[in-house]
Formats: structure tokens, C-alpha cells, sequence
């Protein structure tokens, strides 16, 4: 009788270990410790940084639990939605649209020339930037025309300009000239330009960025043209 006990024993154990999976309020364990109900933890150490550690997170469609390094927390709290930015370096074009002021063509930025952000805040098919919630905004905008410097001072005050489209309604929103300089036997333009500054925006407006007086630039110093521009929200 003893020997059958002490058989019955080993291979319970056996049994046990061979398949190593333990359910608690569960007859049908899917991990090694399948638990279907709440847990408490009563005494836990504390520490002075998340460096060394690992946090435990849950699947919301298995339940199963796993490790996660903090620092993917500290990247998806750090990341600005808002935040755009593209350069440009060659193959600029100006587009007119009927809507835009007098003189204002588009800088035919589109979004494989992205630095940052999410592409479906730009238009490949207007050159905007499309707000995606009301607040104050950071702007910077840098344009150079050809080299960046011309032998005359150049007509009709050409510059940069943002322009802010919301509904049927296109505002200029800030503007820069190129900086022309008459010496005694020499005119040039500085024809490179740049606006940093903050505004308020609402969900829904459309930015875009280019060129003011710009009918009369000589369209051929567009390919050896410059441009870049940067946009994120700063406030509510």
C-alpha cells in the first residue's frame, strides 16, 4: 500500500512538471500561471529611478502580461502631435491660386521632404499645413532666392510670407522683405529671409507658406533656391 501512495506521488509530480502550466480559478490555463482574478500586492520596495527596471504592461486583447522598457513611455509623452517641419533644396516651384493676395505664390513643399511629423498634417495638393486643435503656435519660416544675394536691388519688394487660410478666408499672417542696399556704384538685395514667431491658430486653419511681390523674380533662380519651415503648438 505504502509503494503505491509513493508511485502515485512521482507521478503527480511528474505530471505536474511535464505540463508546467498552473490556473488559478481557471480549468484551462493558457500560461505557465494563468490567474482569472484580481491580484494584491501588499509590501513592494521603492526606488529612486525607473534606470535598471522594467515596467509590466497588459495586453488589452489576450490579457497576457509583458515587460516594457520606460522609456517608450518618456518618448509618447514627449512627442508634439502638432509638430511639422520640411526643407527643401532643389525643384522649387511657386503655385498661384486665384484666393491667394495679389503677388503671393505657394512654395511647392510636399511631404517626402518632411523632417518631422505625421505626413496627414500636410497637402501634397495645396502646400499647406492643416491645424489640428486651437492654440498658440511656434512658426519659423526661411527662404533663400538663388544664392542668396543679387547684383540690383530687386522690383516690386519681393519676400516671404505666411499665409493663414480659414473657410473662404486667407489672411496674410506675417510677411518679410528681401533687403535691398544702394551704394554709390553698386545695388544689391539681400534675397534671403526668415520669420520666427507665435500665433494664435484654430483647428481647421491651413498655412502656407511662400512668396510676396514675387511676379516679378526671375524664375530661373528658383532651382539654385532654398526653403524650410517648422510649426508646433507651444499652448492651449
Amino acid at each position: 500500500m505504502m509503494k503505491i501512495k509513493t508511485c502515485t506521488l512521482i507521478l503527480a509530480a511528474f505530471s505536474t512538471s511535464l505540463f508546467s502550466q498552473i490556473g488559478i480559478n481557471t480549468p484551462t490555463p493558457t500560461a505557465s500561471l494563468d490567474i482569472n482574478g484580481n491580484t494584491k500586492i501588499r509590501t513592494v520596495p521603492q526606488v529612486p529611478s525607473i534606470s535598471g527596471y522594467q515596467l509590466l504592461a497588459i495586453n488589452q486583447s489576450t490579457n497576457e502580461v509583458s515587460k516594457m522598457d520606460p522609456s517608450i513611455i518618456n518618448t509618447l509623452v514627449n512627442t508634439n502631435a502638432t509638430a511639422y517641419a520640411a526643407k527643401k533644396t532643389s525643384g522649387i516651384s511657386l503655385l498661384s491660386l486665384g484666393l491667394f493676395p495679389a503677388g503671393f505664390r505657394a512654395v511647392n513643399f510636399v511631404t517626402t521632404e518632411r523632417t518631422v511629423g505625421n505626413i496627414a498634417l500636410f497637402s501634397n495638393t495645396d502646400y499647406t499645413y492643416t491645424v489640428p486643435s486651437a492654440g498658440i503656435y511656434a512658426i519659423g519660416y526661411t527662404f533663400r532666392y538663388g544664392t542668396g544675394l543679387q547684383a540690383s536691388v530687386l522690383a516690386n519688394s519681393p519676400g516671404i510670407g505666411i499665409l493663414k487660410t480659414t473657410g473662404t478666408t486667407v489672411t496674410l499672417l506675417d510677411t518679410r522683405v528681401f533687403s535691398g542696399i544702394n551704394l554709390l556704384l553698386l545695388s544689391l538685395t539681400i534675397s534671403e529671409s526668415n520669420i520666427n514667431s507665435v500665433y494664435p491658430l484654430q483647428a481647421g486653419d491651413k498655412i502656407t507658406f511662400g512668396l510676396t511681390g514675387s511676379s516679378l523674380l526671375d524664375l530661373g533662380l528658383l532651382g539654385s533656391s532654398a526653403s524650410s519651415f517648422y510649426i508646433y503648438k507651444i499652448s492651449n
